[in-house]
This record gives C-alpha cells, sequence and structure tokens, in this order.
C-alpha cells in the first residue's frame, strides 16, 4: 500500500485580514545605507517590513528617499510607533503613517505595529499606555499588531482589546539575547489560541541570531519580527538569508512534532532479534 506523503508544507500566516507568504517581518531602521537595507529585506523573503513613523527619515543627507528603495508592489508597509512614550502619541503617529501609505496606496495603511514605551533605557512597554493605545486605534479602525512584554495577563488583555496580533518580546528591544522565558512565551500561546487557533502570536525583539529565530518559531510563535540582528550583522545580506532559512526551518520543526526530551539514551537501532558474533565460533 503506497503512503501519501504531505504535500503542503505549511499554511499561509494571515494577520489582519491579510494573508502572508514569509512569516518574518523584519525593519528598515539601522542599516548603513539604503542599498544595504534594499538587498538584505530582498534576502529575507519577508512580506511585510516596518518603518518607524516618528524616528525614520524619509529623505537621508544625500537626498534619497526611503521608499525609492522600497518596492511598494511587493512589501506591505508596516508602520510602527517606535519611540512613543505615551498614548496619545502613538495614536497620533499612527494616524501620520495611515496618511503617508494612503499616498502611496500602500495595503499597510490601515495597520500599525504598536510600541508605547515606558523608558529609553530599558525600552520595555507601558502597559497602560499600550492597552489604552490599543483601544483607541481599534476604534479608530486600525489592525493593531502590538509590542508587549511576555506577561501572559497582559497579552490576554491586549487581544481582548481587539488587537489583531500580540507580539511579545523574546528579551529587550535590540539586545540580542533571543528568547529569556519560553515558558511565558508557551503561556501565551495557549491562552490566547484557546478557542482561536489561528490567532497569530508573532515574537517581537531580542533576536540576535538564526537560531533564536527557529526556537521562537519551534515554540509554536506564528511568526518572528526583527531588525537589529540583520541590519547591525557583519554581514546584514548573509544574516538576512540565515533569518530567512531559520524562520522556515523552525516553523516545520514545529509541524512536524519533535520527540520528547529523556534523561536516558535510546537505542536508534532495536535490541531485540541482534545476532551476537563470537570470535571462533
Amino acid at each position: 500500500m503506497t503512503t501519501t506523503l504531505t504535500t503542503e508544507l505549511d499554511t499561509p500566516l494571515n494577520v489582519g485580514g491579510r494573508s502572508l507568504g514569509s512569516r518574518l517581518i523584519v525593519g528598515t531602521g539601522k542599516y548603513q545605507t539604503y542599498e544595504l537595507m534594499q538587498q538584505s529585506l530582498d534576502a529575507s523573503g519577508a512580506d511585510v517590513i516596518t518603518v518607524a513613523v516618528r524616528r525614520e527619515r524619509l529623505v537621508n543627507e544625500q537626498g534619497e528617499s526611503l521608499l525609492d528603495y522600497i518596492d511598494t508592489d511587493r512589501y506591505t508597509i508596516l508602520p510602527n510607533t517606535a519611540g512613543c512614550f505615551t498614548a496619545e502619541d502613538a495614536v497620533r503617529v499612527s494616524r501620520l503613517g495611515r496618511e503617508l501609505l494612503d499616498q502611496i496606496d500602500n495595503p499597510g495603511k490601515d495597520w500599525v505595529q504598536l510600541e508605547v514605551l515606558n523608558d529609553k533605557k530599558t525600552l520595555l512597554p507601558d502597559p497602560v499606555g499600550t492597552l489604552e493605545a490599543t483601544r483607541e486605534l481599534v476604534a479608530d479602525g486600525f489592525k493593531v499588531l502590538c509590542y508587549t512584554s511576555d506577561d501572559p495577563v497582559m497579552a490576554s488583555k491586549i487581544k481582548e482589546a481587539g488587537a489583531a496580533s500580540v507580539m511579545p518580546a523574546g528579551s529587550p528591544i535590540g539586545s540580542g539575547q533571543g528568547v529569556l522565558n519560553a515558558n511565558n512565551i508557551r503561556i501565551i500561546l495557549e491562552l490566547l489560541k484557546e478557542g482561536d487557533a489561528d490567532y497569530p502570536v508573532i515574537v517581537d525583539a531580542g533576536v540576535g541570531a538564526a537560531s533564536d529565530v527557529a526556537d521562537a518559531m519551534q515554540l509554536g510563535a506564528d511568526g518572528v519580527l526583527l531588525n537589529t540582528a540583520i541590519a547591525h550583522a557583519s554581514d546584514p545580506v548573509r544574516m538576512a538569508h540565515a533569518m530567512n532559512h531559520a524562520c522556515k526551518a523552525g516553523r516545520l520543526s514545529y509541524l512536524a512534532g519533535r520527540i520528547p526530551k529523556k534523561l536516558y539514551a535510546t537505542a536508534s537501532s532495536p535490541w531485540d532479534g541482534v545476532i551476537s558474533y563470537i570470535p571462533g565460533e
């Protein structure tokens, strides 16, 4: 009898009413040149890229526009509110992003990656301001992809507020420490997907290497968002390729189902039926 093999390795990621082929979301900041950014975005395989509306200079000192190096037909631009420390400021910046993308008719114009930070040293989210801004932006028609800590209670409240995706931090922004608290990510996944298995949970922040991306995906995360790990790598284009492959590999590993961890060894071949060879017999 012939066994039918699975031909569909994965399904698209659905976020905010859009279907994404890639589960990796990458940023556009911190690159040495726009050309390097352009090459790295291409190597990442991402469908969605983030732009910090508040902090990004759309035109650099050479008079070059960031948007001239972004294929707006290929990428969905996800404006983010990086650098905002109040709900009021985050809401204002979100609306500026919508106006900007409306001018170029990009499908991300009603999306926002929401960040409401508490302080400049830790860049940890302000939970009160984050929740307040989420509610206001959802009421204003935004698809909110919300950056938060790895606190399961806060993650649940953000989902209840109507966020299109909750994005818990693996570790502090730009720290490169990877996923520090895997158990909290597991709990968040369990809570947010209970009765809603397709709800997207995307690990955001703290990634430093391709193995960090694979780790996050193997926990069951639906995607990973990163910027610094590629932009500040010694070779950003190579790192972008690595992150692309790691995201796919980690996802497939999760779907395949890993073997359980055991204290002692388990032989790869069975002991039963083994024929012993005794010299001289």
